[in-house]
């Protein structure tokens, strides 16, 4: 920021500069307007040279101010892309925050599901088991009450 302070009062005393030449020139020539109306060639080619040289301090001085203007857009710019980076990388850092946390919960949820079939895979062995006691259970009912049955037919 100190350069462009240095650089914008360079610019702004040749400004001063340059305008002053300007006034000069210009009263120079009000002047040989008004006193000489015969000049000889001499005068009449610093005039010119004078004249020419006010157009081209006039132009440079419209120059210097479209710099001028084209160096605070440019500095502006600069400074709205800097703003526009740092949104953006607080943006991308939230956005990996919250990866981090879905991956999180994504995986908390897997390790609960994991639990729950481990869970779901006992109760269906111990329900295997219990059908397959049942099943022994109702041959030995069946065994049994058969016998009992043919007893009592025998009777």
């Amino acid at each position: 920021m100190e350069d462009k302070g240095n650089a914008n009062e360079g610019w702004k005393a040749s400004l001063v500069n340059l305008r002053e030449m300007a006034a000069n020139l210009d009263s120079l020539q009000k002047l040989i307007v008004k006193k000489a109306i015969f000049v000889d060639e001499e005068t009449f080619a610093k005039a010119s040279l004078s004249s020419e040289q006010a157009r081209i301090i006039k132009a440079l001085e419209q120059r210097v101010e479209t710099l001028e203007r084209e160096l605070d857009a440019a500095i502006t710019a600069a400074a709205r892309a800097r703003a526009e980076k740092r949104q953006a990388e607080a943006a991308q850092r939230a956005a990996e925050l919250h990866a981090q946390e879905v991956t999180r919960e994504l995986e908390n949820t897997t390790k609960v599901f994991k639990l729950h079939m481990e869970e779901l895979r006992a109760k269906q062995e111990e329900i295997s088991r219990r059908d397959d006691e049942i099943r022994v259970l109702e041959a030995i009912v069946k065994t049994l009450g058969g016998k009992k049955d043919s007893s009592a037919t025998n009777m």
